[in-house]
């Protein structure tokens, strides 16, 4: 087992047990790209400041960096002894240029050295899911322009209610992805913020440049105390609430098109691609990309209460119960990296069928708001036109027919006021291309709307 670089204090060995349950390293191996830009940084400063030689330097840039390709290319494979990813760096760089690894170290913690490394990994990575939720407004935005007419029935309670279009239906994820990504932007600008520099939790006497690393790292800026700089997880909290929220968004519109792919709507065909069969029947086309987005919702729900309650209780500073933020947060990132290619693909490549959304918005009595507001343009309250509106719903239930295939006469049986004119305010295109109140489903309203994305 190799010898622990803090075993000065100890003179018995780690027992392997307690090794390998205090041991990182096979989840936060995947930091080492982030461990060693902050390593080059920091040695960087560290010369600039005259704390160590430039040769030194330059020696721990050029080892660093070796370790890096040979990582990538799978020459140096990780080892299984090492306690984390910033312990096993430091002793493969110190084995490969000698004692100028061993200044490495100067000025800093690995309170701090974690601390930076996940900021950096966190940035990287969802700024990696802000392109791709980007790319997942953008399709639904060019299939919202290509939809402006497409009728289609709006649910409240999941009944039919009044008509609308499959533009103004996708708008409202659009607006919900819009929100997603402010608040991603805002996740990434608060983890983008540097801590390296306040040590293991009372910063240092070295007279380090922490703003000049922080530049370097391409960071906004340093945190502003120490023991906060050590102990602040909130960044990985706001990631996670990010990701619960938008994985709420996706989960309701995974539901959705379970719904609406199923035989009883017929709304979608999903693509073969982003399908599967059944074992046992052989008509089957399961959803299962929509699916699977909707279980793994609950999985990073799960994820944010693990962070809330592994640090409810913290005091300050550092605290190995920390080191479980680490899986929780990169769960997160994985889980919604994964679920964003395949429904990206099934979104772009599923067909929409027009005449089944059509059938379904003249078939549910989704106009009769609009025959009870063509009452009240007559004349009539709108309570008292409500109530004939809805005596003439029940009128076509019973007589197994649509308000639009009424006759006049049969209009005028519940009002006298009900002329031809009736027949064009009840039209599915009328019902909704009146509706030009800004967020409406309007074709304008949704042109207007989407041109100004």
């Amino acid at each position: 087992m190799a010898k622990k670089m803090w075993a000065g204090r100890f003179e018995k060995a780690t027992d392997k047990a307690v090794n390998d349950y205090n041991s990182s390293l096979p989840f936060d191996c995947r930091m080492y790209k982030q461990d060693i830009e902050g390593s080059v940084a920091h040695s960087a400063m560290l010369a600039k400041q005259g704390i160590i030689s430039q040769e030194d330097a330059d020696k721990i840039r050029e080892g660093l960096l070796s370790i890096m390709a040979d990582i990538e290319s799978g020459k140096l494979t990780f080892d299984s002894d090492a306690e984390d990813i910033h312990m096993f760096i430091e002793e493969e760089l110190t084995e490969r240029i000698g004692d100028a690894g061993k200044r490495l170290h100067t000025g800093r913690s690995r309170n701090d050295q974690v601390a930076l490394d996940q900021r950096l990994y966190a940035v990287d990575e969802a700024t990696e899911i802000m392109s791709l939720l980007g790319e997942l407004r953008d399709a639904l935005i060019e299939i919202a322009k290509d939809n402006l007419d497409t009728y289609m029935p709006g649910y409240t309670h999941l009944q039919r209610a009044q008509p609308i279009t499959y533009a103004h239906y996708l708008g409202a994820y659009i607006e919900m992805f819009g929100r997603d990504l402010d608040r991603l932007e805002q996740a990434i600008s608060r983890a983008n913020i540097s801590p390296l520099g306040s040590g293991a939790l009372a910063g240092t006497t070295y007279p380090l440049d922490r703003e000049w690393v922080a530049d370097k790292l391409g960071m906004s800026g340093v945190t502003a105390n120490s023991l906060d700089g050590v102990a602040d997880r909130d960044w990985a909290l706001d990631l996670a609430s990010f990701a619960s929220i938008f994985m709420m968004h996706l989960s309701r519109m995974s539901e959705e098109i379970i719904l609406y792919a199923s035989q009883e709507f017929k709304f979608y065909e999903l693509d073969d691609a982003y399908s599967t069969g059944s074992s046992m029947m052989p008509q089957k086309k399961n959803p299962d990309v929509a699916e699977l987005t909707r279980g793994k919702t609950g999985r990073v729900y799960g994820d944010l209460m693990s962070l809330l309650v592994t640090m409810k209780g913290l005091p300050l500073t550092y605290n190995k119960d920390m080191q479980e933020v680490q899986e929780a947060i990169f769960d997160v990132i994985d889980t919604l990296k994964g679920a964003l290619v395949p429904f990206i693909g099934m979104i772009k490549t599923m067909t929409i069928r027009k005449d089944n959304m059509e059938k379904a918005a003249l078939g549910g009595f989704t106009n009769a708001t609009d025959l009870a507001d063509y009452l009240v343009r007559k004349g009539i309250p709108f309570r008292s036109t409500h109530e004939i509106s809805g005596k003439l719903v029940h009128y076509c239930i019973a007589n197994n027919t649509t308000l639009e295939k009424l006759s006049l006469e049969q209009f005028k049986q519940f009002s006298d006021l009900i002329e031809e004119d009736v027949y064009d305010a009840i039209s599915l295109k009328t019902c909704v291309e009146k509706r030009l109140v800004t967020g409406g489903p309007s074709s304008k309203a949704m042109t207007d709307y989407l041109n100004s994305l």
